[in-house]
């Protein structure tokens, strides 16, 4: 009995991280958690930091202690953004129980699963944690770690908090290949190895432009409830159709970006497995050169996110192909 139970959470908890949804009947707190803090799109910022780990393999001073604590560090900033800008969003009377944060998945405030107070205690203690590690690595490699999470940590408050509010100026979008670009795989890299050189941060705008594809096909899907907000994301400023044409613009420059960095030497040319990614590509471009559907497909767990979840599918295999082929260089020393 106790056996079957485990399995059963286990599955819950496997649901959760796959759909950002809570599965049907009781929560545990486990289940909770992972949805309150959307950990199914943590995965996003373990691949850049796989990615900077990866190009650090074998480099002179590479230290296993400060690259550890570095993923877990993005990683965590990650989490505690998700957390904060659900808080502010609330507050600020951004979210509602009629904006798509509360229909693709039950927004932890507006569906009762926490508390602002709990929210608010959670935000405290994993921005603790992280600062934990920051000393740490600022111990261990001086003040330019302390720049790169000091820059992180701006860019994330201020993409919906005021006075900036960059997502709603049309800055979300650039506000987020800076963070999953440089920020993420150039501050882990530099944190595991104690210098940065320039094809890192030409390394790491690929990977970037991913996460910025999937930032765009979000907000695509929301272009209806944003504008009359006026919440001006680049989608909302270019319009729907344009907006897709970008967002596949950005799946192709990806594949180009990784292939002309391989041409320069900042990528191992076994970083051109991902190019095993362009069937996926391939599959996602009709969709994205029409209109949504009017109703949710069966079985579509995160609707009315539609382009989001598209471009999701993309990144996912695109990124982990990426992460194969290093790995497959760092392990052959290539």
């Amino acid at each position: 009995m106790t056996e079957a139970r485990e399995r059963s959470r286990a599955r819950g908890w496997l649901y959760a991280l796959r759909t950002t949804n809570p599965p049907p009947g009781r929560l545990d707190a486990v289940t909770r958690w992972i949805v309150v803090s959307r950990a199914a799109v943590l995965p996003m910022t373990l691949t850049a930091g796989l990615v900077a780990a990866l190009l650090a393999v074998g480099e002179p001073g590479l230290d296993w202690r400060w690259l550890a604590l570095a993923i877990i560090g993005i990683t965590l900033a990650h989490l505690a953004n998700n957390l904060h800008n659900d808080l502010y969003d609330t507050s600020s009377g951004s979210d509602s129980a009629a904006y798509p944060r509360a229909l693709y998945a039950p927004h932890p405030i507006l569906s009762g699963l926490v508390t602002r107070r709990a929210l608010l205690t959670a935000i405290v203690l994993v921005n603790v944690a992280d600062l934990a590690i920051l000393v740490v690595l600022a111990v261990a490699r001086g003040w330019p770690v302390v720049a790169f999470a000091l820059a992180g940590f701006v860019l994330s408050v201020a993409y919906t908090a005021p006075p900036l509010r960059l997502k709603a100026r049309g800055l979300g979008e650039l506000d987020v290949l800076a963070v999953w670009g440089p920020l993420m795989v150039g501050g882990t890299y530099y944190a595991a190895v104690g210098a940065l050189p320039w094809q890192v941060l030409l390394a790491s705008v690929p990977y970037g432009l991913l996460c910025v594809a999937v930032l765009m096909g979000k907000h695509i899907d929301k272009i209806g409830y944003d504008a009359p907000l006026n919440i001006r994301t680049v989608p909302v400023m270019l319009g729907e159709r344009r907006a897709r044409a970008a967002t596949l613009g950005l799946m192709v420059a990806f594949y180009v970006l990784v292939s002309a960095s391989v041409g320069v030497g900042a990528l191992p040319w076994p970083a051109l497995v991902c190019l095993a990614a362009l069937p996926r590509l391939v599959k996602v471009w009709p969709y994205y050169r029409r209109a949504a559907p009017d109703e949710a497909p069966r079985s579509f767990p995160v609707w009315p996110l539609w382009f989001a979840a598209l471009a999701w599918v993309h990144t996912r295999q695109a990124g982990a192909l990426l992460v194969a082929g290093l790995a497959v260089a760092a392990v052959a020393g290539i």
